[in-house]
């Protein structure tokens, strides 16, 4: 192949970050108000503010050893509860219509944004928070974002989270998604795709397993600072091991990979997508990303998989951005440009 029901689920601020350094000691801030990241000039005013306020990762808590069921509960429920408030304010912003359903029996939520016309044309998303956090209920603000953004109606598949079920029950969950919105009557040219985070590595581990399955294929997929590689794999995970703003792989993401996946299980293509074979075709994809992640080596990874085996790819990045930068901060200038290349990829891809 060529060519408001709810709340912003948040990156998990679980990371090491270092100050700004080479300041003029006369007009270096406190300790109490030194930011814990380098905030670049080159950023928007917006984005500058966002990042100067950051708090310290390193002080919160490690994450639960992978097969402590008990402590991903408890760490669950408490994030959960964190992002209700920021679920409010998504639906007095965005107003979507919101309906639980079932598809495949998977629990959904079909978010129809303000103003939506009947259509064919529909969006699966699925959310991130490192396969073990997060829920489609408490990752709407994003899902509402693109939405409003897009014009599209959006799926968002509420998928079993690590270690509750690992990545082959997982995976299969998204498929039944899709498959059940095939035999409503959607046609797979009608179904684009896309997720952050986590759910930006499982989609297209997903439409793989899809093809591979000769299932079809949607029409088009992008992925939002995708975790492509769950394995501390590439040189962005060294080179800016120090200087990522949300997270730490250590303290949280090693822990999540190995609850979703077994070390021997890590780098199966539907796991980590970065060691996928594209030769045998893949929908045309559009990849953003930030500079700041650790995950940046796996947007360029993700990137030359596909271009180097023919296939439609295009990498966006921005600069001075964060992880999942469009949830992060919405109407900053960065954001919205994002929306706008995501809304006018799956225009031209799915058609209105």
């Amino acid at each position: 192949m060529r060519t408001r029901t709810i709340l912003i689920a948040s990156a998990m601020l679980v990371g090491l970050m270092i100050p700004v350094i080479g300041q003029d000691k006369k007009t270096e801030p406190s300790p109490k108000t030194k930011p814990y990241v380098y905030v670049p000039e080159t950023a928007s005013p917006e984005f500058q503010e966002h990042l100067r306020k950051l708090p310290n990762p390193a002080l919160r808590p490690i994450a639960p050893a992978p097969d402590d069921m008990e402590g991903w509960k408890r760490y669950y429920e408490t994030r959960e509860k964190d992002l209700t408030p920021r679920a409010e304010l998504a639906l007095k912003k965005y107003e979507p219509t919101i309906a639980e359903r079932k598809l495949g029996g998977i629990p959904v939520l079909d978010i129809k944004p303000k103003g939506w016309k009947e259509s064919s044309k529909v969006l699966v998303y699925l959310h991130g928070g490192a396969y073990t956090l997060a829920s489609a209920r408490s990752s709407l603000p994003k899902s509402a974002f693109a939405a409003d953004a897009t014009g599209f109606r959006v799926i968002a598949v509420d998928y079993t989270v690590a270690p509750r079920a690992k990545w082959l029950q997982v995976t299969d969950e998204v498929v039944a998604v899709v498959q059940a919105l095939v035999k409503e009557g959607h046609a797979l040219k009608d179904i684009g795709m896309f997720g952050d985070s986590a759910g930006g590595g499982m989609t297209p581990g997903v439409v793989l397993k899809m093809r591979d399955q000769k299932l079809g294929m949607p029409a088009a997929v992008v992925l939002w600072s995708p975790w492509s590689d769950i394995t501390e794999t590439g040189d962005t995970y060294v080179t800016l091991k120090h200087a990522e703003p949300t997270y730490h792989y250590e303290r949280i993401l090693k822990q999540s990979a190995d609850a979703y996946a077994d070390p021997k299980d890590q780098k199966h293509p539907y796991v980590s997508p970065v060691y996928g074979d594209y030769t045998k075709g893949f929908p045309p994809t559009l990849i953003q990303g930030g500079t700041k992640e650790i995950f940046l080596s796996n947007f360029v990874r993700q990137y030359q998989a596909m271009d180097t085996a023919g296939q439609t790819v295009k990498l966006d990045l921005y600069e001075g951005m964060p992880h999942v930068f469009q949830g992060q901060l919405p109407d900053a200038p960065e954001s919205k440009l994002a929306m706008k290349k995501m809304r006018e990829f799956f225009l031209h891809h799915l058609g209105k």
